[in-house]
């Protein structure tokens, strides 16, 4: 009788030990959890700051680069439906001398034009936008093109699309870089554009047409910079 109890109170002995170590572990998983996703929580916003100092950077770099022109950094802070940046909203506007017309760059080169302006915010619309031309020139033979924005074909290819290139020396090559041409009538001269990708004769054997690839990457766009001068004069 006596062992029996001495072995019944062992199995309950057994059974509370084995208890609490269940519960220190479970207890010690926890806060390992807790730990991990503090860690992880640590390294995302070391990223996100990692990844803000490098574009910030960029548009430092941009702002050399185009030393001729002043210039104004400003955050997106809105979009159109479209996932791409066809139009969008700056964080800057009349208040911070921000005006219509106002070329914006961003990444290597020319994003767009500002298209209406409020006391803190201002829309632009991206050169990639349906509604889009730019008058434009090839730099190394200075002949000139218009460049027509197309969401679909951006979204498709990555690409834009250029017409009336005039090239009656055949001297225009793919990867000749594209530039904003100086009879624009909105956008400064020699903002790069992107590259020629490809070039086709036109069938009145006087024009050439084909597509860019554009500098800017209009998928991923955070900050951007604007030019706060206007074109003064153009056709």
């Amino acid at each position: 009788m006596q062992e029996g109890l001495s072995n019944a109170g062992s199995g309950i002995s057994h059974a509370v030990d084995t208890h609490r170590e269940k519960e220190k572990l479970l207890a010690e998983n926890e806060s390992l959890t807790r730990r991990v996703n503090e860690l992880e929580s640590k390294l995302t916003n070391t990223q996100l700051k990692q990844n803000e100092l490098e574009r910030l950077e960029g548009l430092l770099q941009l702002s050399k680069d185009y030393d001729q022109y002043k210039t104004t950094g400003a955050r997106i802070i809105a979009k159109g439906t479209s996932n791409w940046f066809t139009t969008f909203t700056i964080d800057k506007g009349s208040a911070d001398g921000i005006k219509k017309d106002m070329n914006v760059i961003a990444d290597n080169g020319l994003v767009g034009c500002v298209t209406s302006v409020g006391k803190h915010y201002a829309n632009v619309r991206s050169i990639i936008d349906d509604d889009s031309n730019v008058s434009a020139s090839v730099s190394t033979t200075e002949d000139d093109m218009i460049i027509t924005g197309g969401i679909e074909q951006a979204q498709k290819t990555g690409l834009i699309s250029f017409s009336g290139l005039r090239d009656t020396d055949n001297k225009v090559k793919e990867g000749d870089a594209v530039v904003t041409s100086n009879i624009s009538s909105k956008y400064l001269p020699g903002i790069l554009i992107g590259y020629i990708a490809e070039k086709k004769d036109d069938t009145n054997a006087l024009t050439s047409s084909g597509t860019i690839t554009p500098v800017v990457d209009f998928s991923h766009l955070s900050e951007v910079l604007v030019i706060t001068e206007l074109k003064e004069s153009g056709n």
